[in-house]
């Protein structure tokens, strides 16, 4: 791992990027007799590297964009560096940081981004629990309303039957008209009891 290096982006913020690069020696002699220090080496080229790749870049892409920076940083160190007896196998960003003003209003941002999104669940479940509640009160008031229709249906089946009854019993004793009549005036009150409306003529 080297230092956290400050690189320059394509609009011109800096930005903290932490480097760790995974290498293998492969020629001893070209590792000590090509190179003064290949350590050293390695991380000054990382740097330039980093320099070049980033300032091609603004900050939304790289903080997007780690694998493509991975690569092309991988390329360029594996290439330079197999002259100097090293491999390099991996290479990982830890860590870009962009400047704490920056952090500041992405968090803000990521913060109103939660807050929206919660709103917006909020709001739906609200919305679901209403029509729910609309839906079941319109089912019981469909239900109340067969129930009413079906009582009324019933009472006035009864009363139908209470005069079909009354009427073939006073008729199956053969009275006179007087008789007939008589007998219709003491039903009206029981009949008219009824909730329906009725229109006798006697």
């Amino acid at each position: 791992p080297f230092p956290p290096q400050p690189v320059i982006t394509q609009d011109n913020l800096v930005v903290n990027i932490d480097t760790v690069i995974y290498y293998q020696v492969t020629d001893a002699r070209a590792a000590t007799y090509e190179v003064a220090s290949y350590i050293q080496a390695i991380e000054q080229l990382t740097v330039t590297t980093l320099r070049n790749i980033i300032g091609g870049m603004d900050l939304e892409r790289t903080l997007t964009s780690r694998e493509e920076i991975n690569a092309a940083l991988r390329g360029v160190l594996d290439e330079a560096t197999g002259k100097w007896g090293i491999r390099v196998n991996r290479v990982e960003l830890k860590a870009i940081e962009p400047p704490t003003s920056i952090q500041d209003s992405m968090e803000k941002q990521m913060r109103a981004d939660r807050d929206k999104r919660a709103a917006i669940l909020t709001a739906e479940g609200t919305r679901q629990a209403a029509i729910l509640t609309a839906e079941g009160e319109k089912q019981s008031q469909i239900l109340r309303a067969e129930g009413e229709a079906k009582a009324a249906a019933l009472r006035a089946e009864g009363e139908a039957q209470a005069v079909r009854t009354v009427f073939e019993a006073i008729h199956a004793g053969d009275p006179d008209q007087k008789l007939l009549s008589y007998q219709y005036l003491q039903m009206l009150p029981k009949i008219a009891e009824g909730d329906a409306n009725k229109l006798w003529i006697v």
